[in-house]
């Protein structure tokens, strides 16, 4: 076939990956990068597939560099640097709405339909969409795929997805939708290869990073999961507020004389780890400080990750295993640690130097939850879509 590039665009950051698809198999990786402080003073990095650096570029606020010219500089790098044509484009796409689940080549009608979703998602949806309307401006004949963060939590029960408000309104897709299905979907998919058909049995992900969520899996399967409506429900986040009163809102409103947009402001990028700490949104500062806040806040956010793990424990009737991931989840063994500590009622136990050492499983043989650390793929998981969704429409 020849490379599938992927993409996760963010407000300020590019992230992507290169990928070889061949006639079958999976897709194999060649290099993975990011482009950082677009808006101010972009930083791009490239490293092969080991790791290994390949290229670093920055560039100055004089340069005026775009989320478009930037991106036309990266499609330009790996058409002169790769051995046979870039065949695809596979994006993350945050909110696939009510639909759309399975991944979809990108066409105009398809845009418009996800154009509409941009108020689920105000942090996310607009750039996804920003970087598919680029790649189509620079290389209008190279095919683009979506694949949808929502989808992989598609086949949830009814019950899993209502809200209790007035059934016009659920009608109209105000319901629960959840988020980081990319990957959950990947972690499924890693548990299948492990445990073979009982993948995993009941499960609990959890998705630990500047977002953070919880998704409850059986067989593979989402059950139910943290987020909701929103990418600002469930867990306590980087700076955004997680479960929140929606009595809080409306005290927002009503009482502070705030505006919609100020309110989606300080949910979204004032609370969280931030707003509580006042120090950082970042989990390595606030395990590196003194500050007792910051203590105040790393256990808030322990504590919903094992207040929510009892709720989503119960919707799958008990539970078999548990698997940190993400970048707090992969690299940050303390959290791990206060986390099985609050999860000791479970059967929880921790092996102290496997934590330490970040090994596969990190349980104590006697333990009666399997504990794993798997790191997530997302990219991997989009390229995989993409290949087989091209293999799909070149098939005679």
């Amino acid at each position: 076939m020849g490379e599938i590039l992927c993409l996760n665009a963010g407000s300020s950051s590019l992230k992507f990956a290169l990928f070889r698809a061949d006639a079958g198999g999976e897709p194999t990786p060649l290099a993975a990068g990011k482009i950082e402080n677009i808006g101010l003073a972009p930083h791009l990095i490239v490293r092969d597939a080991g790791g290994g650096a390949i290229t670093e570029q920055r560039w100055t606020k004089d340069d005026k560099a775009t989320h478009e010219t930037l991106l036309e500089d990266l499609l330009g790098r790996i058409e002169t640097s790769v051995g046979e044509d870039l065949v695809g484009v596979g994006h993350r796409v945050v909110h696939g709405g009510p639909d759309r689940f399975a991944p979809a080549r990108v066409d105009d009608a398809l845009l418009a339909e996800l154009d509409g979703l941009c108020p689920l998602a105000p942090l996310h949806q607009p750039h996804n969409l920003a970087a598919v309307r680029a790649v189509a401006r620079l290389r209008p004949a190279l095919p683009q795929i979506a694949c949808f963060d929502t989808g992989f939590h598609h086949g949830q029960p009814a019950v899993a997805t209502r809200l209790a408000l007035p059934r016009a309104l659920t009608t109209e897709g105000v319901r629960r939708y959840g988020f980081h299905g990319i990957s959950y979907e990947y972690i499924a998919r890693r548990l299948r290869e492990l445990d073979g058909p009982a993948t995993g049995g009941r499960t609990i992900a959890a998705h630990l990073g500047n977002g953070a969520s919880l998704c409850a899996m059986d067989k593979g399967r989402s059950i139910d999961t943290t987020m909701g409506f929103t990418a600002l429900d469930g867990l306590v986040m980087g700076t955004r507020c997680g479960t929140l009163d929606p009595g809080a809102v409306l005290y927002l409103f009503q009482e502070k004389g705030m505006t919609p947009e100020q309110v989606e402001h300080l949910l979204y990028n004032e609370s969280g780890l931030l707003g509580v700490s006042g120090i950082s949104s970042d989990m390595r500062a606030l395990l590196a400080s003194d500050d007792e806040r910051a203590g105040e806040a790393i256990d808030l956010f322990v504590w919903q990750i094992a207040r929510q793990t009892g709720a989503l424990a119960a919707s799958l009737g008990g539970l078999d295993s548990f698997v940190f991931t993400a970048g707090i989840g992969e690299n940050a063994p303390e959290v791990r640690a206060r986390v099985a500590a609050r999860l000791g009622w479970l059967g929880v136990e921790i092996d102290e130097e496997a934590n330490r050492r970040g090994e596969p499983v990190i349980s104590t043989t006697s333990s009666r939850i399997v504990v794993r650390l798997i790191p997530t793929d997302e990219e991997r998981m989009i390229a995989i879509h993409t290949a087989d969704l091209l293999r799909e429409e070149t098939k005679p």
